[in-house]
């Protein structure tokens, strides 16, 4: 019996189990993702985390460790060299299984088996969705939206500004328009009470000749 046992035999020898879980190893770590059944797909996944672990510490004694169960050269390399950096931040989870629906024939359900940090698409989508339900994030929010409308106020608040200037400037050349009318017309007033000085004493002039 196989009472409180997790572990999944395959249907295989644990010879043929290790070789084809090494084999898929190797191909996820050459290509970034493969397509598998989703029991296969499991079994990978416990198998080759703890490998991803080890390659985060670049000593002899990890990669001898990998080789030992991967046996090829190039990929311990690829896992040491490139895949080690993208995963030095991640603490654990560094596969994702995405199902596919079932395989015609004999119906089993397909996946997809990938490595988290190569998808770009979904890092991508997960960064745009991702917000803090916090106090801070709310007055981040609050101040993006305000900001522009306060540049817009500010804006309006200068146009008007330059406006009140420009009509103090109107209203001082019409002020200063005004004055000189005044002058002109205190000088034609001026000249019109001389032409009356000029004419009066003439017409008193006439009858006192007759």
């Amino acid at each position: 019996m196989r009472h409180n046992k997790k572990f999944n035999h395959l249907s295989r020898k644990s010879a043929h189990r290790k070789a084809m879980l090494s084999n898929m190893a190797c191909s996820l770590i050459a290509h970034k993702r493969i397509a598998t059944t989703v029991p296969k797909a499991k079994a990978l996944r416990v198998y080759i985390e703890p490998l991803l672990t080890k390659s985060k510490e670049d000593t002899t004694h990890s990669r001898r460790q990998v080789f030992a169960l991967l046996q090829n050269k190039e990929a311990v390399t690829e896992l040491f060299r490139d895949i080690s950096v993208k995963i030095a931040d991640r603490p654990g989870g560094y596969t994702r299984i995405l199902r596919t629906g079932f395989r015609l024939g004999d119906n089993a359900e397909m996946c997809i088996i990938e490595l988290v940090d190569y998808n770009e698409n979904m890092l991508k989508e997960k960064a745009a969705k991702k917000t803090r339900r916090t106090r801070r994030a709310g007055s981040a929010a609050k101040a993006e939206t305000v900001a522009p409308a306060k540049a817009k106020a500010e804006k309006a608040l200068e146009a008007a500004i330059e406006d009140a200037h420009k009509a103090e400037e109107a209203l001082e050349v019409a002020v200063e328009e005004a004055h000189k009318a005044e002058e002109a017309l205190e000088e034609a007033i001026e000249a019109a009470q001389k032409v009356e000085e000029t004419e009066t004493p003439a017409e008193e002039e006439k009858p006192k000749a007759e």
